[in-house]
């Protein structure tokens, strides 16, 4: 643990940048594989997140402390999952999962299609223990159900759902109960967070104009499969009115999270990328004003999460990965 601690100290000064001026004690949490999508647990103690290493060949969710110790798997390690979260009363997490249907992980997306994601049917949102255990499901439908998040009161769950023939956003009670589908424009609503009074909720999604794209779409989402590489940043009221666009940038921009105040949204986005490979992180208004560039590193920056008491940013990068696919989980001191 003491190397460990060590290293990360190291990274962390060799990796600071002067641009990148919100950041103080940048520190690495994870060492090799592909880790992403971590978020803390209510009291800022905790990060649960996805990671596929080890003998995994698929996503498996596991916890760890936010200095990187004590990692634990919670998942089943059937099966592929995604989108973990904690309940603010710290006791249950959330996650989707593939292994009621197989217990195998499902095939890698074909990327003959261009850069597509897998929205597998098989996925379904489960509830669990922080420990893993008394593991139950909260959907069941025959399409996907995934990119689960919940309120700060927690009484609520934002998902993505292809239930209906789309992929649209849903509101659920935290038991499962009380679906209710919040979006109603054709295309792609997902990875939903709410803000810090529960009053809105910050998503990406696609909403194709053009006959040609609409088909494709259409078409891939037959094959549990979606294209991200055009997608804008909205809000909505939680009670699925007043929707509004952020950006417009036409890029793929995704994973937004809002600031403590509730004042600004953090987002992923390669905006500046003409090859789109290089994605940074970046703050704007929520009317779509003062955009910032946060990192800029040369390569991946994203699903960015502030600490409950907003001290804090975890975010998943590529800097400093010895191989093509390896994504690791880092921590910063946040500078407002």
């Amino acid at each position: 643990m003491k190397k460990i601690i060590l290293l990360s100290a190291i990274l962390s000064s060799i990796l600071f940048s002067q641009t990148e001026k919100h950041f103080s004690h940048l520190t690495q949490l994870t060492f090799g594989g592909a880790n992403a999508e971590a978020y803390f647990s209510s009291d800022g103690k905790q990060l649960i997140y996805q990671a596929t290493r080890d003998s995994f060949r698929c996503d498996q969710i596991f916890t760890m402390n936010v200095d990187g110790s004590n990692n634990r798997l919670v998942s089943t390690g059937k099966g592929r999952t995604t989108c973990a979260y904690f309940y603010p009363n710290g006791k249950n997490i959330l996650y989707a999962s593939t292994h009621a249907t197989n217990s195998q992980c499902p095939p890698d997306p074909d990327r003959s299609k261009g850069y597509v994601w897998g929205v597998f049917n098989s996925y379904d949102i489960y509830t669990a223990n922080p420990d893993g255990s008394n593991l139950q499901v909260l959907t069941s439908s025959s399409g996907y159900d995934a990119e689960a998040t919940i309120s700060p009161d927690g009484k609520q769950i934002v998902f993505t759902s292809s239930r209906d023939g789309d992929l649209e956003l849903y509101l659920m009670n935290a038991d499962g109960s009380n679906v209710r589908r919040l979006t109603h424009d054709k295309g792609y609503d997902g990875g939903a967070f709410f803000s810090p009074d529960g009053k809105k909720i910050v998503y990406r999604a696609h909403h194709p104009i053009d006959s040609t794209d609409q088909r494709e779409g259409e078409e891939l989402l037959k094959q549990e499969l979606v294209k991200p590489s055009h997608m804008e940043i909205f809000v909505i009221d939680a009670d699925g009115t007043n929707k509004r666009q952020i950006t417009h940038n036409g890029s793929a921009n995704f994973a937004p999270y809002f600031t403590p105040d509730g004042k600004k949204i953090i987002f992923s986005s390669n905006m500046h990328d003409t090859k789109g490979y290089n994605f940074d992180l970046f703050l704007i208004d929520l009317d779509g004003n003062n955009l910032e560039q946060v990192t800029y590193d040369i390569g991946f920056d994203g699903f960015p999460m502030f600490s409950p008491d907003g001290k804090k940013l975890v975010f998943a990068s590529m800097r400093t990965a010895k191989s093509r696919h390896e994504i690791n989980v880092f921590i910063a001191d946040w500078m407002p």
